[in-house]
């Protein structure tokens, strides 16, 4: 390194599609996780945390491209390894493949089924935009070492609940179910199966997945020759024949089909709007105990062969009205858990039901325009995925919440509700008597207030600015004329900004002195604890 460069100092920054995450939305953050927690651990699962590094031949097949360790996914070597090079390792892409890894390790001592729950950060090496970011936070819960569709039907409604748990109405969100048989199934159906095929079809699979973002048109440019998103960015297609993209097509939209044939009339989309004729609910409990048998019709109409004679597909409809069956048993039939074919999930280790947890309401965003967030959760079964390891079919299932996306849209459901308030701020107005308002400070915390002195050097007026931008209730104030009496002043913040915003001029904010009154020192706990608690109410 040159002289020059020697001592340069580097630029503050943050590196590209990460961010920091401050105070508040931590305190909403942990507020979640405990309610999400609280769910699960009702449904009987328990916590596990695996590293967030894994050798990336752990992650296998399943990485975004294996030819390219470091595409989709953050790796580097191990050169403290031995062997040429070092191993190479990579930072968890899901929270799904360390669990595979972990149970096949541990397989001999592990209860069966094993269930667990598990919440971190994942990391992604993709492109980030607007909302996409290449750190972020998932919520899982998996129950590996049980083959019967109940799992999966089990893990529908606990997503249910848990959405039901956050404050989201039962009428604003759907889980929405569909099966990688029922795909695979197609995939037999147009002459796609065999080894030299895998990669066309991991490309539909992908195409597939991004229905509810880009919508069908957009689906069958990846389906077909090829994508090209807004920044000029290319994504290659599948280069399917039309008359292969139009009966895929048709299998996104099959859910809107079937709304109509319920009675649905004007505008269908997700949330189905109902115009006259069937109520919502009705509808959806429609999609729910009908859509396998218009499934199986679709297949006839549009592949010209009975759906029987591709066993894949008929394992696959009649798994999704087994979960139909145990849903209305459990009693969520009411628009809550929907059969809807467009659900794909874009990873390939799937082999059974996949289900997607969707929001259906619409929000103003920052521009004033609507807002929809769609999917924030996801999962479904994959038997095959511990068997990388043991050689021995394990089957699993789990459903992932996405934190923090449905952190995002709970903010803007909330936006009105009030910010979380800071601690209590002791000001210093003597510095000789430090001792006394670190006594006053202890005395706070000791009745469970959540309380600091200032720890800085500046005078009243910037102590002030401190404890406001710090959200604080209120400051507390004990200068000479009020240490003769043994009182201190509690100056409540919120109710003086409030009064200060209707105060035209300095000479009326002298006389006000708005939201200031004096207190004993002996009463000072029982005041600040009423203050806090009028605010809170």
């Amino acid at each position: 390194m040159s002289q020059g460069n020697k001592n340069a100092r580097p630029e503050a920054r943050l590196a590209k599609g990460f961010r920091d995450i401050e105070a508040a939305e931590l305190g909403g953050l942990n507020e979640m996780l405990a309610k999400i927690r609280e769910v699960y651990e009702r449904y009987g699962f328990e916590a596990l945390e695996t590293p967030a590094i894994e050798y990336t031949d752990a992650l296998g097949k399943f990485l975004p491209d294996q030819d390219r360790p470091n595409e989709g996914v953050f790796s580097f070597q191990d050169e403290s390894d031995s062997g040429e090079g070092g191993q190479w390792m990579s930072l968890r892409y899901d929270l799904t493949a360390p669990l595979a890894r972990y149970v096949a390790q541990n397989f001999q001592t592990l209860p069966k089924p094993f269930r667990r729950y598990a919440f971190g950060n994942v990391y992604r090496n993709e492109k980030p935009g607007p909302g996409r970011f290449r750190q972020f936070m998932q919520f899982d819960a998996d129950t590996v070492g049980a083959d019967s569709v109940a799992a999966d039907a089990e893990m529908c409604m606990l997503a249910a609940d848990t959405l039901e748990a956050l404050g989201v109405d039962r009428t604003n969100f759907v889980i929405k179910v569909s099966s990688r048989k029922m795909l695979d199934g197609y995939r037999e159906a147009l002459g796609l199966v065999g080894e030299e095929h895998n990669n066309t079809w991991l490309t539909v699979m992908r195409g597939l997945d991004k229905f509810d973002r880009l919508g069908r048109e957009q689906v069958e440019l990846l389906l077909g020759p090829g994508r090209r998103d807004e920044s000029g960015d290319y994504t290659p297609g599948a280069k399917l024949d039309a008359q292969s993209i139009k009966r895929l097509g048709q299998l996104l939209t099959l859910r809107l089909h079937v709304a109509v044939q319920a009675g649905v009339t004007g505008p269908v989309f997700n949330p189905l709007i109902n115009t006259g004729q069937k109520s919502e609910n009705t509808v959806r409990r429609t999609l729910t105990s009908t859509i396998a048998s218009i499934m199986r019709d679709h297949v006839e109409e549009f592949h010209g062969r009975d759906v029987r004679e591709i066993r894949v597909l008929e394992e696959g409809l009649r798994e999704l009205e087994e979960m139909g069956a145990l849903i209305a048993a459990a009693g969520y039939d009411d628009g809550r858990i929907i059969i809807d074919p467009s659900v794909v999930r874009g990873l390939e280790y799937y082999t059974g039901p996949v289900f997607e947890a969707e929001l259906t309401f619409e929000v103003k965003g920052d521009d004033g325009k609507p807002v929809r967030f769609g999917s924030v959760g996801g999962g479904g079964r994959y038997d095959d995925l511990v068997a990388r390891f043991t050689g021995q079919k394990v089957p699993a299932t789990g459903f992932s919440i996405g934190v923090s996306r449905l952190q995002a849209a709970l903010s803007l459901i909330n936006a009105k509700k009030t910010q979380a308030l800071g601690p209590v701020v002791v000001l210093v107005m003597d510095k000789a008597e430090v001792a006394r308002y670190q006594q006053m400070t202890q005395s706070l915390r000791h009745a469970g207030i959540r309380a600091e002195m200032y720890l800085g050097s500046s005078g009243m007026k910037a102590q002030m600015k401190y404890a406001d931008k710090r959200n604080s209730p209120c400051a507390i104030i004990q200068g000479s004329d009020e240490r003769a009496l043994a009182q201190v002043t509690i100056k409540d913040l919120i109710e003086g900004a409030k009064a200060a915003a209707a105060i035209k001029d300095n000479k009326e904010w002298k006389e006000a002195r708005p939201a200031q009154f004096s207190v004993s020192e002996a009463s000072l706990v029982e005041e600040v604890k009423k203050l806090i608690a009028r605010h809170q109410g």
